[in-house]
């Protein structure tokens, strides 16, 4: 069984997406970012982004069934790898115990100029 979740956004239809995708017991969240609709949350404030994130995939992940202490994967694209310690900094906040395995890399840009980071997630459902 596939079970697909959007967000809402006339991005998801023109380009072809899913906010979310579950199957079986294994979950994929597309890369997020901290747009709220149109408006961009933490302008210039890479620790501000990357917890208004990590919020928009742990609401995400509640609607398939599954919630944060299920990821065990995290890949974040930063467009300043020097912001790393603000942005590890929040991924600790979800993430202190649960510990996936991490990744962090920079890249030149993201799709709109504000962007400091994206986010994707993967979880497996350990009950299922």
């Amino acid at each position: 069984m596939k079970q697909k979740i959007g967000s809402g956004t006339s991005w998801e239809k023109t380009i072809g997406y899913s906010r979310a995708v579950r199957v079986g017991n294994r979950i994929e969240v597309a890369g997020t970012t901290a747009m709220d609709g149109d408006q961009l949350v933490g302008l210039d404030d890479a620790y501000a982004q990357t917890k208004f994130i990590f919020e928009k995939i742990e609401r995400a992940l509640k609607e398939l069934g599954a919630s944060l202490q299920d990821v065990v994967r995290t890949r974040m694209y930063v467009t300043n790898i020097e912001e790393w310690e603000e942005i590890g900094r929040a991924h600790g906040l979800f993430f202190k115990d649960i510990q996936p395995a991490a990744t962090m890399v920079e890249i030149s840009r993201l799709i709109q100029p504000n962007l400091k980071v994206e986010i994707e997630v993967s979880a497996i459902l350990m009950s299922e």
